[in-house]
């Protein structure tokens, strides 16, 4: 259980504060993140990795000369926002182009890509680098469609290092997807983690037996065998790495062998040597040579009880880079030679541009709207513990979480931009903003388009009209289907969102009032919703869980629908919108 905390939902921000004041020696505290204390040369490759909080050392560990030079952190196993990743990586430029590197999550994929977009925009030449080594996430004949875990180690470390020798951004690029395509993962739990906060695990482990391919963001694995001894443990997971060895091709590859043997949280140093014994024999009977292993905790899920095994099949050009010096929180190695103080200026998260004032009915039709984003705020408070433990049986359990902060967030926003006088267009694109920001993850952007595409179409001038309403709606859709690139029965939100969608369209088409209708569409949305249950998820992290997200319903979709249904039941809709 994670014990210690304050405000759980300040627990990541304090976490990466604490971390920063602690080794100042290393990092400096950056809107989204952190950046490294020390210069780089001007015209060096900016290496940035990120992902959700709960992992450490993973991201901020790994931010010093030979690794990165800055981690965008998230809330708890929550992507960080498109505005984080932008922040840090914009700290952190040396004016070489930019590498921002994370594992292969939905959310991240998502806001990663958007700050990508927005830094390229400006100019810059920015890569993405999907870490993808995890072997039971995936087919083995499409592996970049895996997600990522503790090989990010190996992939971040051999771009660090190959930028701190002055490779050009195409060569950091390459030699970083070499490691990733040469890395496997394979790791078993015991037993769930514990949100800060939560008073229950996100999922228990039957007694006697352990869940083989876990995944980092508290997610269970694929299927349970009976609990083994040290070397039962280490047997299961050579054998899945090794399965696959072969494919990964024999170019350059002479026997020799990156090799990380991590603890996700509970199981200790001691427990884990146990286990290298094994592994260590293992190795060498198949004709392995680890090249300066690591065991430890090198990528953690909070508290979980598990261990993972990483291999990554070297060549002599990412030996050399992964035995090159590196002097970070976590990972030192070799000497590096004294660096000045690096200068940063956190002028990246600039304060949020004036308000025009909207017209007095869109002034009207936004008071109206910050009445809804509150009903939206006390439902997700509600129903956090619902829905992450409907989230946690085939995905990572922070669905609720994430709904509350981003729906407490907007709110906040909402009531700035109000008291600003701003129009329900504008007051709704704040939200929205703000939303993704807070929450992050998937539902974080997703929620933070749908408010987006909402207030567009609703705009700063006129009250709101049925046929308006539904035009934001479809916006909303259409938004949520360009950013997420889900399909009816993907078993995710769009599931619920186009049958809502679809049915309040047809409704107000008819003349039936926007308050019958808007009931009529929730019943319909959530019929779609309850039919998930029979779906296999296709999409985002429970799809690696594949059959045991059967039987329950998509948390994305329920939440949705719950929103919906409070919405409609608050009586919000002005008489002139009937």
């Amino acid at each position: 259980m994670t014990r210690v905390f304050n405000d759980p939902s300040n627990f990541a921000l304090e976490a990466v504060s604490g971390m920063a004041t602690a080794y100042p020696q290393y990092v400096k505290a950056v809107h989204g993140g952190v950046v490294r204390a020390t210069a780089s040369p001007d015209g060096q490759v900016a290496v940035i990795v990120g992902g959700g909080s709960g992992h450490f050392p993973a991201f901020a560990g790994w931010v010093g000369p030979g690794m990165a030079h800055g981690a965008v952190c998230g809330n708890i196993f929550a992507s960080p926002s498109a505005s984080q990743a932008y922040s840090v990586a914009k700290a952190a430029d040396n004016g070489g182009g930019i590498i921002i590197t994370y594992g292969n999550y939905a959310g991240d994929v998502l806001h990663f890509g958007q700050a990508a977009e927005r830094l390229r925009a400006e100019g810059y030449d920015v890569r993405t680098i999907e870490v993808s080594d995890d072997v039971a996430s995936g087919p083995r004949d499409d592996t970049r469609k895996r997600r990522g875990v503790a090989g990010d180690v190996v992939v971040f470390k051999i771009a660090g290092a190959a930028a701190e020798r002055g490779h050009t951004i195409d060569e950091v690029t390459e030699l970083a997807w070499r490691a990733n395509d040469r890395t496997r993962s394979l790791g078993v739990a015991f037993d769930g983690c514990t949100l800060p906060g939560a008073a229950e695990p996100l999922f228990h482990v039957p007694a006697g037996q352990m869940s083989v391919g876990l995944g980092v963001h508290g997610e269970p694995g694929v299927y349970e065998v009976p609990m083994g001894t040290a070397s039962q443990i280490a047997d299961l997971l050579v054998d899945g790495v090794m399965a696959e060895a072969l494919e990964i091709g024999t170019e350059g590859y002479s026997g020799r062998a990156i090799v990380l043997l991590n603890g996700l949280g509970t199981v200790k140093c001691e427990e884990l040597y146990v286990v290298w014994n094994r592994v260590a024999e293992r190795l060498t009977d198949a004709g392995v040579t680890p090249v300066l292993p690591e065991v430890g905790e090198l990528m953690t899920s909070l508290d979980m009880a598990g261990i993972s095994l990483t291999i990554t099949f070297l060549d002599d050009e990412l030996e050399e880079l992964w035995c090159d010096p590196v002097d970070t929180i976590a990972l030192r190695r070799g000497a590096v030679a004294e660096r000045a103080e690096r200068q940063v200026s956190d002028d990246t998260d600039q304060a949020e541009t004036p308000i025009t004032p909207g017209s007095e009915a869109s002034q009207a039709l936004a008071a109206q709207v910050v009445k809804g984003l509150e009903v939206i705020k006390q439902v997700t408070i509600d129903n956090e513990a619902e829905l992450g433990k409907l989230d946690a049986i085939a995905g990572d359990g922070d669905h609720g979480q994430g709904m509350r902060y981003g729906a407490t967030g907007a709110v906040e926003a909402a009531h700035r931009a109000a008291e600003a006088g701003a129009g329900a267009g504008t007051l709704l694109v704040r939200a929205g903003a703000q939303w993704s920001e807070s929450a992050g993850g998937t539902s974080g952007a997703l929620w933070g388009a749908i408010l987006t595409a909402f207030g567009r179409a609703l705009g700063d001038e006129t009250p709101a009209s049925p046929q308006a309403i539904v035009t934001g709606v479809r916006d909303a859709v259409d938004a949520v289907q360009r950013l997420g690139g889900a399909t009816v029965g993907d078993k995710t939100m769009v599931d619920a969102l186009i049958p809502f969608a679809d049915t309040l369209s047809a409704k107000q088409a008819e003349g039936v009032p926007l308050a019958e209708a808007w009931q009529q569409a929730t019943t319909a949305a959530q019929s779609a919703a309850d039919r998930t249950a029979d779906f296999v998820s296709k999409l985002g992290r429970s799809r690696v869980l594949g059959e045991k997200s059967l039987g329950v319903p998509d948390p994305g979709a329920t939440s949705f629908c719950m929103l919906m249904r409070a919405l409609g039941d608050a009586d919000l809709f002005a008489s002139e919108t009937n």
